[in-house]
């Protein structure tokens, strides 16, 4: 069922207006707007990233319209960590405002500066670190540490007459970190004791029972990996998680292996880690891929990226069989990533291409090499219960995640009035301690594609889909203007439709006889014939091969 779309109330005064304008209902396009005394406070900007059924897009951003008429009026963008799903689509809100301030970690914003800096765009921005309080505008932000699967993450408590809001970010209570930065368990009992009024935490394995293992408990299952491979070993993970490039770092060290980096995104982000000090490299560890070839086989290890199957990433192009290293028998390959839900197949497929090409291939479901960044259900239940907010808003994740954590924070004795299930483009008051949905904004996929931007509708991806699915066909002909008289064709050609073009030679007699009859009955106007060798055509195709494939009908009045 469709949300009715609602047009919020004018913004009482003394009141926080919350607009999640991505990440509910999905696992990407993180983005909340948060409104107070007529200024705004933007909290994470990211990407989702295209699954199969969205053909020839790049990337998916949040929809702006919710700020596009106020750029003037956001005071800040505070990024919880420096993920794509959290900070890539900065670039593309900064391109309708450049000097927005941009606030974060030091890392988060080294990886947001390295992408504006491809856009050519130098921004403002303020690092922050866990216990710092800034105020921006209105609204005065205190920066928790939360550990995640990639350092210096922060939570953010925004503090405005209004209420006390704890937005998470993503995060989990990893009690063994490799980086020794514990998720901040006091500051939220001190802000519990302050009085939460809405909590806003991260739902993506609410499901989940139990807790998140320890990062520590991959090092040595890598290690004995690497340890009994017999050539080379390519490791795929997200270019930005820096503690398993760590660990693949420290592994290949203990075993004697040199590491080359592959990937333009990963080879930027490990650089910008390393300089920075959140990525220890061995010495004589690290090698240019370049030289790598040079190494022999069970002396080296490759870090890529393409865990999630993404059509240009390594991995894939090594399946396709396009890229410099060739995966062959005796080569073990290491998934060491989750497996974001949508990218199931893209995933799998990798995986069998790479086990035809005679690959040992090392996931999650075989042996214990990944460990998600995220709070599971034992986690979200501490939380609820030291903070014991007064209303929640469960955020990134998709629906079943977001009811997953409202049963949590129902069962740690929450009304179940006081939580809240929203959607992209909810629209939520909070005054005196209560929150409650005052409206719901239309809000849709902006597409990236190219260089274009926005400018990709739904319809021109249902086009997309029937082009791969199922074929086209286009249907020439010529008409003499004044009587409709067929002069030339109809000549039809077919792209994609796996039959050869002399099937159709049964089909343009009913053309003609369709174009015929129009022209008796007078019809004269080219759309409108054309419409009628649509149906005839349609129609014929369906019954005789059960297939829809896009039609293309053109009438040229001579």
């Amino acid at each position: 069922m469709q949300t009715p779309i609602i047009t919020p109330p004018p913004l009482e005064n003394g009141t926080l207006r919350v607009v999640p304008v991505g990440g509910l209902g999905e696992i990407g396009r993180n983005m909340t707007v948060y409104e107070f005394g007529g200024k705004l406070l933007v909290v994470d900007c990211g990407v989702l990233f295209p699954e199969e059924h969205q053909p020839g897009v790049d990337l998916i951003l949040p929809d702006f319209s919710v700020v596009r008429d106020r750029l003037r009026d956001i005071v800040g963008i505070v990024l919880t960590h420096g993920h794509e799903d959290h900070i890539g689509a900065v670039p593309y809100l900064l391109k309708l405002r450049e000097d927005i301030p941009l606030i974060g970690s030091a890392l988060t914003l080294a990886l947001v500066e390295a992408k504006l800096k491809e856009h050519r765009i130098k921004p403002y921005t303020l690092d922050v670190a866990e216990g710092q309080v800034e105020n921006l505008g209105p609204f005065e932000c205190e920066f928790v540490a939360v550990n995640h699967s990639i350092p210096d993450a922060l939570a953010v408590a925004i503090k405005t007459p209004a209420g006390l809001v704890l937005h998470t970010g993503d995060f989990k209570m990893d009690q063994l970190p490799l980086d020794g930065r514990l998720t901040d368990l006091r500051a939220f009992a001190r802000l519990g004791e302050q009085g939460v009024d809405l909590f806003l935490p991260d739902s993506t394995n609410a499901d989940v029972p139990g807790f998140t293992p320890t990062e520590r408990d991959i090092g040595p299952v890598l290690e004995s990996i690497i340890e009994r491979a017999p050539r080379r070993v390519i490791v795929a993970s997200f270019s930005s998680h820096v503690h398993r490039v760590q660990q693949v770092l420290d592994a290949a060290a203990a075993n004697g292996r040199r590491v080359a980096l592959l990937g333009r995104s990963m080879v930027r982000n490990m650089t910008i880690a390393a300089e920075l000090g959140y990525l220890k490299v061995p010495d004589n560890v690290l090698v240019d891929f370049k030289k790598a070839g040079d190494i022999p086989d069970d002396k080296i290890v490759y870090m890529s990226t393409g865990s999630q199957g993404e059509p240009m990433a390594v991995l894939s192009r090594m399946v396709n069989l396009e890229h410099q290293i060739e995966v062959g028998e005796g080569d073990t390959v290491i998934l060491a990533s989750s497996l974001i839900p949508g990218n199931e197949n893209a995933v799998y497929r990798i995986i069998n291409g790479l086990t035809k090409l005679g690959a040992n291939v090392v996931h999650k479901a075989n042996a214990k090499v990944h460990v998600s960044g995220h709070a599971a259900a034992g986690e979200l239940l501490y939380c609820y219960n030291i903070l014991k907010p007064k209303n929640v808003l469960p955020v990134h994740g998709e629906y079943r995640h977001l009811v997953a954590n409202q049963k949590l924070a129902i069962e740690t004795g929450i009304p179940a009035e006081n939580t809240i299930i929203g959607e992209d483009g909810t629209v939520i008051d909070l005054k005196n301690g209560v929150a409650k949905v005052v409206g719901q904004y239309d809000l849709g996929f902006v597409y990236v594609d190219g260089s274009t931007v926005g400018e990709i509708t739904d319809a021109d991806l249902k086009d997309r889909r029937i082009l791969g699915e199922e074929g086209f066909i286009s249907i020439i002909t010529v008409v003499e203007s004044q009587t409709g008289r067929i002069v030339s064709g109809p000549d039809i050609h077919a792209k994609g439709f796996a039959e050869d073009d002399k099937v159709f030679d049964a089909l343009k007699p009913k053309v003609s006889a369709a174009l015929a009859e129009a022209a008796q009955n007078g019809v004269r106007d080219s759309h409108a014939l054309q419409q009628v060798v649509r149906r005839v055509v349609g129609r014929w195709v369906s019954a005789s091969f059960r297939r829809r494939p896009m039609i293309v009908p053109v009438v040229i009045e001579a």
